[in-house]
């Protein structure tokens, strides 16, 4: 994978995602094309914040049950948020 200090993040990932997708079984690439429009067309991304927009405040447990706020967290630095999608 090319990665040239002209490259924009946008190129960047788009190579990152061909070069994972021609690793994938075509069942699977195709499941997840499929998927990817029908997202698309029930009007979801519309929904979805933009770059330059801020997310509400909220409350989320971990995997122990312990609540955290945003708002207590950015009162400390950056919040990073990440869904794990589990295989269980």
């Amino acid at each position: 994978m090319e990665k040239g200090p002209h490259m924009t993040l946008k190129e960047t990932l788009q190579q990152i995602k061909t070069a994972s997708r021609s690793k994938l079984p075509v069942e699977t690439a195709a499941i997840m094309s499929r998927t990817t429009e029908q997202l698309k067309d029930s009007g979801a991304a519309a929904l979805a914040l933009g770059a330059d927009q801020s997310a509400p405040d909220f409350s989320l447990p971990d995997w122990q049950g312990k609540q955290y706020n945003s708002r207590e967290i950015l009162a400390n630095g950056p919040l990073i948020l990440t869904f794990y999608r589990g295989s269980w």
